[in-house]
């Protein structure tokens, strides 16, 4: 796990022949030729198991043909390289602050429009913020700490699972006429996958606030905000964190042309550009957290077979 989270901190995501770029380009293929005609439930389901388990099943047997351990080893710490995105957040979000305050709110609009799929093309400092930092709150368990969760559970083959999964319901779990049946199994098995590592996400949020107002803070927004979204993940995780920065995130956006009314999350003042900052050290910390989490089960687990 260590090694993998050096090697994305390091290099970040391969420029070329990305493994998620392919599988991608994979599932958009199948998306084109199964979603369509009746049953498209059912065709989902199918699209899913044809996208996700042959590659999670060449992943278990790479691990398996490879015998020597330190070869597992290497194979497993690349998987999971692949499979995380913290340098990719980090990365995508900074700039965003740094444009905002260079006062370059064009700037912001193009870069903010890279990671969300709301409309960004009006957007206000505030809402490009908020935009920012619900991005980083969301994705650091999605594309990190779900990710090292399912390593921890499974090695290099969990992460890979989890990560596919988490794709494919980034590209089909929308709730629109062309995705509402189709997308549903591919957002109901994230949803699944997702459960324990969005509240242990939501609980590091809390832990890492500042101070016990803070923490008292993150947790009452968590208990109190994350019913109201619809997404059973979503919101313990954006809830806490936002508690745990002392702003205010959530409240209405544009998607697909439409205006959408969210619930609030957190506490206190809207966001500005400067919290984004703000959101991403706090998710550098609790990637820190696992690690050091994680590196104690592995001593625990030495220990108790000396």
């Amino acid at each position: 796990m260590v090694v993998a989270v050096l090697l994305d901190l390091s290099w970040g995501e391969v420029r070329r022949w990305h493994p998620l770029v392919g599988f991608g380009n994979w599932a958009m293929a199948l998306e084109r030729r199964l979603n369509q005609g009746g049953t498209r439930f059912t065709r989902g389901v199918l699209a899913w198991i044809l996208a996700v388990l042959p590659f999670t099943a060449l992943a278990a047997l790479l691990v398996w043909v490879l015998a020597a351990p330190l070869a597992q080893a290497a194979a497993h710490a690349l998987m999971l390289y692949f499979c995380l995105g913290m340098r990719s957040l980090r990365d995508h979000n900074l700039p965003i602050a740094d444009a905002l305050a260079q006062n370059d709110l064009s700037n912001a609009r193009r870069l903010t429009s890279y990671i969300v799929s709301r409309d960004t093309s009006s957007a206000s400092e505030m809402e490009l913020t908020k935009a920012s930092a619900e991005s980083l709150l969301e994705n650091g368990n999605d594309a990190v700490f779900g990710t090292l969760f399912w390593f921890i559970v499974a090695g290099g083959p969990g992460a890979v699972l989890f990560r596919m999964a988490n794709t494919l319901d980034a590209m089909w779990g929308y709730r629109t006429p062309r995705f509402l049946q189709f997308g549903c199994a591919a957002a109901r098995i994230d949803d699944a996958l997702n459960y324990i590592p969005a509240r242990l996400t939501a609980l590091s949020y809390v832990l890492l606030a500042p101070g016990l107002h803070g923490k008292l803070r993150a947790w009452q927004c968590w208990r109190a905000q994350a019913p109201a979204w619809d997404s059973p993940n979503a919101g313990p995780v954006m809830s806490s964190g936002a508690g745990a920065l002392g702003v205010q995130l959530g409240g209405a956006a544009i998607y697909h042309g439409e205006v959408e009314y969210r619930p609030t999350l957190g506490d206190g003042p809207p966001a500005v550009g400067a919290d984004i900052n703000r959101a991403w050290r706090l998710v550098a910390r609790t990637t820190a957290l696992w690690l050091a989490v994680a590196c104690a089960i592995a001593a625990g687990m030495e220990l108790a077979h000396a």
